[in-house]
């Protein structure tokens, strides 16, 4: 639970770094990727919260080897309200009446989670066919980049009302929920003897490569979303497809299996579908400023 937390906590102050520091770069696109990478590697703020994500990193491994993978994806949307607050606070961004309802409806589908754990009965696996977890990965890795390139096109559209990024959001979500497989399936190897035929049975599982992968086009994809949309919005989508693609296809993989009491199997599924639901009703596009009609002349006082 302590390290829950505290992955909870860094992750947030990461992303709000990346923003801050964002905020006053160029434009970056994922058609520049290295560019991107130049741009970002020579802020010092963004290197700061880079770290703090990669600190998060290693608190979640230490997690996975404690409670189930949907105790734990439970705990971990519990960081939306402290995102939210740091966005205001450091970012000044503002939410609407209706994110903040959304949010309030998020953190009661976790509380239905956490309320349907059940600690003597639930339990932690340890592994999963290699040939399950790529025919679950592959096709999210693939409907994740198709999704955030049709975002993009759409967003190029002159005339097109702002996006909040809740498109970029599922997209990325996507990718960093098979990152949390990935790390699940890691943290199966994490011994404390026999060091050497862990790593050489790690390197011969996929979740080194599932790693690497979501990283790299993860790095990219959620620099430029953050760069465009509000992080307050953005990163709570992110970390909703996230826990909940992670929690249903990670229990799924990993053969933990479900609540047998029928509360507890519906406050879990309930919970999930309330989630799903709160993502699907989100708004999609920031309401643009009032623009004065083209050729309107500005009025100054006498």
């Amino acid at each position: 639970m302590a390290a829950a937390l505290m992955a909870n906590t860094l992750y947030s102050l990461g992303f709000v770094l990346e923003k801050r520091a964002l905020t006053s770069l160029p434009e970056v696109t994922i058609r520049q990727p290295a560019r991107l990478l130049r741009l970002v590697l020579g802020s010092p703020l963004w290197i700061g919260g880079s770290l703090s994500l990669a600190a998060g990193f290693g608190a979640q491994l230490a997690v996975y080897r404690t409670l189930p993978i949907a105790a734990a994806q439970g705990i971990f949307v519990s960081g939306l309200v402290l995102l939210v607050l740091l966005s205001a606070r450091l970012l000044g961004e503002e939410t609407t009446g209706r994110e903040r309802y959304a949010l309030g409806a998020i953190l009661a589908a976790l509380l239905m989670v956490v309320l349907s754990l059940k600690e003597s009965a639930d339990t932690v696996s340890r592994s999963a066919p290699y040939q399950l977890i790529l025919l679950v990965c592959v096709p999210s890795l693939a409907a994740g980049v198709w999704l955030y390139g049709s975002a993009e096109r759409r967003s190029r559209h002159r005339h097109r009302a702002p996006t909040t990024g809740v498109e970029y959001g599922v997209a990325v979500g996507l990718l960093y929920g098979v990152s949390s497989l990935a790390i699940k399936g890691v943290s199966s190897y994490l011994t404390t003897s026999g060091l050497g035929g862990a790593v050489v049975d790690l390197l011969e599982s996929p979740y080194p490569y599932l790693l690497m992968f979501t990283g790299a086009f993860g790095l990219v994809m959620s620099q430029a979303a953050l760069q465009r949309c509000r992080a307050s919005l953005i990163v709570p989508v992110c970390t909703t497809v996230t826990c909940l693609y992670t929690a249903v296809l990670g229990t799924l993989s990993f053969g933990e299996a479900l609540p047998h009491d029928p509360l507890r199997l519906s406050l879990r599924l309930g919970g999930t579908a309330l989630a799903v639901s709160v993502l699907l009703t989100m708004p999609k596009h920031d309401t643009a400023p009032a623009q004065p009609p083209i050729g309107a002349k500005e009025l100054t006082p006498p």
